[in-house]
């Protein structure tokens, strides 16, 4: 088995490369960190596999991915590193690649997104380039595959003398250099290591890897730690590094060539004046989602979800019902699959088009190249609150979900602002939300619906601000983590990344309609189908009614008075998604237009309001409250999360409820 490691920068396509080599799809943006664990995957007809690593800008970690890649590399051996770079930036990323190739194990540089750097009117001589650095040279365009099959080729049938080579050598100054020599010699006598791991090592440990001087300490490389004050004391790290800048100069300015006049206007210019503008960065961010709510819940989604609804509630629930009945089948099995699964799981199923809709825009934005630039307009306001736009990021993947958004934090490198980043992460409206938004926006604000699910949405990003700013108070941040963001060439999307992306982010929702919705649909019908005297036909005598009547005392004050919502509320801690099905089978019913009319009987808009934001903030999910452990690995903070959100969410509906009622 041959193994290949797929190691770059962020925003190289390296992750596209990935998946085009192993004809997968993995989740692909255009920021900093989605890749936050390493992926494994196959090359078709072959034996070798590759582990596509997180994106990094050294071997020397700040962030819990960058760890992950300085640690395979510590103990693993690939047999051939792929390093993916952007070619149109080839400058930066060169500093990765002299890290990786003073390591010895066999390289190939891939200059990704040549295209880009045509489009500057420049191009790279690949011969000088293998010169020069000692390893081969691929050039890639993934987007448009040019490139890859060849590169698909070369990695499918790598031979013995492919996966050898010696380590880079720079003519480091002389201190620099005896420094290294005599660590690498007393490392191969004293601990019988390989020369060019030993050597690698030295440089590393010298140049202030955080990383390998932890594994120094923890193997008691005595050569190294016994000189650690003179090395720092020397400045030994600005030495490295001006050496392989100036080494990286060279090299560019003897393989670059001129193909064409770059003396026009870059189209990314033009567009990054008004969208990245201080004044009309954030109009244009709240427009843009503006319009994806009115093509999600307005022009096109909606349309298509009522069609859907019509066939769920109407031939489907008809034929179901005749079909059992003609087979003789008992009440109580009628009522769990008619009034159960279909009217729970189905009347969760008719949201899709709506979702789809929404993951297809956020996909264009994705492809297009503009989420990068959200996270840059957004960098100011999260500033004043001691994060910064690195923060934003892991907020915008929690408009799909929660968990990952959670996952996504692990590139913050500030411990605090990572966790004040994780526990405000919940406030972002998930997709899991987004079927009972739709059912109370189509009930009480038809004309409106759109404008009132952006006001939803923004409503949970101020919440987390205003929260995240609280906990730097609390927790005495005083300075943020600089926000290097890198804003890559606008590209026409393609329908492809646009359809892969979509049904990433959508594929989720339909398998949890399949197990988490399906089993907390079960769970509902019995609760509302059976009391202590046993099946029961009228729901108000079940237990959940009993249930619901309790706890009506305590959630009047925010406008829920009906036994039927307060019970929906309960599996919506399973997952959100649960609430609407919950709703459907309490009310005996897998209509839409049907449960609409019903719950316009029970509440008027200002408590429907007030729903939406209870919603939105009440406790999060069981997979978000276990991703929280899990990141934060305390206990304390997952339960401080779910009370917090609780007493948030109660005290915020309960004002608008209040103030809502006084007006109207």
């Amino acid at each position: 088995m041959t193994t290949v490691a797929l190691l770059g920068n962020p925003n190289t396509g390296k992750t596209t490369i990935f998946n085009s080599l192993t004809d997968k799809y993995a989740y692909v943006g255009n920021w900093t960190g989605v890749t936050v664990e390493k992926k494994l995957g196959q090359i078709k007809n072959s034996s070798v596999t590759l582990v596509d690593l997180p994106g990094v800008y050294s071997l020397n970690p700040l962030t819990k991915d960058e760890a992950v890649v300085t640690s395979y590399l510590l103990n693993n051996h690939p047999d051939l590193i792929l390093n993916v770079t952007n070619a149109g930036q080839l400058k930066r990323n060169l500093l990765l690649t002299i890290e990786v190739l003073e390591l010895g194990a066999p390289v190939i540089l891939n200059l990704n997104m040549i295209d880009d750097l045509k489009r500057q009117g420049k191009y790279y001589d690949p011969s000088i380039l293998e010169d020069w650095l000692g390893c081969k040279v691929k050039t890639t365009n993934a987007r448009t595959h040019e490139g890859v099959a060849t590169l698909k080729a070369d990695l499918a049938n790598l031979t013995a003398d492919q996966t050898s080579s010696s380590p880079l050598l720079l003519d480091y100054p002389p201190m620099v250099k005896q420094a290294i020599r005599q660590a690498t010699e007393a490392l191969v006598q004293d601990y019988d290591m390989n020369h060019d791991f030993a050597q690698w090592l030295s440089i590393q440990y010298i140049n202030k890897n955080k990383a390998v001087r932890r594994y120094a300490l923890f193997h008691d490389l005595t050569p190294l730690r016994s000189q650690e004050k003179y090395y720092d004391a020397q400045d030994f790290e600005g030495q490295i590094f001006n050496t392989r800048f100036s080494f990286i100069e060279r090299l560019l300015a003897a393989a670059s060539q001129t193909i064409s006049s770059a003396n026009q206007v870059e189209l990314t210019s033009k567009i990054d004046r008004v969208v990245t503008n201080p004044v009309l960065g954030l109009p244009i961010f709240a427009g843009i989602f503006f319009l994806i709510f009115k093509l999600s819940f307005d022009w096109v989604g909606t349309p298509l979800s009522d069609l859907l609804d019509s066939f769920i509630s109407g031939p489907l629930s008809t034929w179901a019902e005749q079909f059992l009945t003609a087979a003789g089948a008992l009440p109580v099995l009628r009522s769990l699959i008619v009034n159960g699964l279909i009217a729970g799981v189905g009347g969760i199923l008719v949201f899709i088009p709506q979702i789809f809709v929404l993951f297809a825009c956020i996909s264009l934005l994705e492809d297009s190249g503009y989420m990068a630039r959200a996270a840059l307009v957004t960098d100011r306001i999260m500033q004043l609150i001691g994060l910064n736009g690195k923060s934003f990021i892991p907020l915008i993947i929690g408009f799909g979900c929660n968990v990952t958004g959670i996952m996504a934090a692990r590139t913050i490198e500030q411990p605090k602002e990572r966790l004040i980043t994780t526990l405000i992460s919940p406030f972002m409206s998930c997709s899991a939300r987004l079927p009972v938004y739709s059912l109370v926006v189509a009930a009480f604000f038809p004309k409106h619906q759109a404008l009132i699910v952006l006001s939803v949405y923004f409503l949970g990003i101020v919440v987390a601000l205003l929260v995240a700013k609280g906990y730097q108070l609390l927790f005495g941040v005083s300075d943020s983590s600089v926000f290097i963001v890198e804003l890559p060439q606008y590209h026409l999307p393609r329908f492809d990344v646009i359809w892969h992306g979509t049904w990433d982010k959508g594929k989720g929702f339909v398998k949890k309609a399949g197990t988490v919705i399906f089993a907390g649909t079960v769970l509902i019908w019995l609760l509302s189908s059976f009391s202590t005297h046993g099946y029961v036909t009228n729901s108000s005598q079940s237990f959940a009614a009993s249930l619901g009547r309790q706890l009506v005392p305590f959630l009047a004050p925010i406008g829920i008075t009906q036994w039927q919502t307060i019970a929906a509320l309960f599996t919506g801690i399973l997952a959100k998604e649960a609430i609407t099905s919950s709703m459907m089978v309490m009310f005996h019913t897998s209509s839409q237009a049907v449960l609409i009319s019903a719950l316009g009987q029970f509440i008027n808009p200002v408590a429907a309001y007030a729903l939406l934001v209870f919603i939105l903030l009440y406790a999060p999910c069981f997979a978000t409250l276990g991703t929280i452990k899990q990141e934060t690995g305390s206990t304390k903070w997952t339960i401080w999360s779910l009370v917090s959100s609780l007493i948030i969410a109660y005290g915020l509906s309960w004002l608008i409820f209040t103030i809502g009622s006084f007006l109207v």
